[in-house]
């Protein structure tokens, strides 16, 4: 017996085979996730990568400016060439770093940096102990040394110095100065969101710690 023919004219539908409804969508709702891991990790990545050059920009600014005033003996153009004295040496150094920190583009969430420590490393490379650590108190902190009218600092100094700008002499093998900061970077995009869902945990944050040291220069 023969086949049932078509009506001339018509032509027949081919039929989908079963189990392929809906594959398009079970394939993109696979790669969706894969898609914006890498998107919103690509974002990520330059937001940490920008935060993290404004931290050792300010580190290295607050280190240059602690080693070219040294004890406080040497002029610095921090204060516009002018003499200054042992007491001004840190402030000036917590100075030149806030003001990059703050500066206009930086993405730093001053929240999240709790302290400024400067600190001694001999001549030989060794970090010696003694530093001060100047905790964020904003708005309270001392004057900027040179700079009338300017606000206050943001960072206030330890009751007991643990290293005296005055032993900072400028000999001919001086130590050298470190500046440090740890900074907490909390996630700009939902990358978080997506990790949790491929089953990566509920990564949020990210400390960050850059230190700069150079060597005190010398007078001789």
């Amino acid at each position: 017996m023969k086949g049932r023919q078509a009506a001339p004219g018509t032509t027949r539908k081919a039929r989908a085979p079963r189990g392929d409804n809906g594959q398009g969508l079970v394939e993109f709702s696979m790669i969706v996730p894969v898609f914006m891991l890498i998107l919103l990790g690509m974002l990520e990545f330059g937001f940490l990568f920008n935060h993290n050059l404004t931290l050792q920009y300010a580190t290295r600014e607050g280190a240059r400016a602690g080693a070219a005033m040294a004890d406080g003996s040497q002029k610095d153009t921090t204060c516009s060439g002018a003499q200054i004295s042992a007491a001004n040496v840190d402030p000036l150094v917590v100075a030149a770093v806030q003001r990059v920190l703050t500066s206009p583009g930086s993405m730093i969430d001053m929240t999240q940096v709790p302290r400024i420590t400067i600190y001694e490393v001999s001549n030989a490379g060794t970090v010696t102990g003694r530093q001060n650590v100047w905790t964020r108190t904003p708005g309270a902190g001392p004057a900027v040394p040179c700079q009338t009218g300017a606000p206050p600092l943001d960072y206030s100094p330890p009751v007991s110095p643990g290293w005296n700008a005055s032993t900072r002499t400028p000999t001919s093998t001086p130590p050298s100065i470190g500046v440090a900061i740890t900074y907490t970077y909390n996630f700009r995009t939902p990358l978080s969101g997506i990790l949790q869902i491929i089953g990566g945990g509920g990564i949020t944050r990210v400390t960050m710690t850059d230190r700069t040291v150079m060597a005190i220069e010398p007078t001789s």
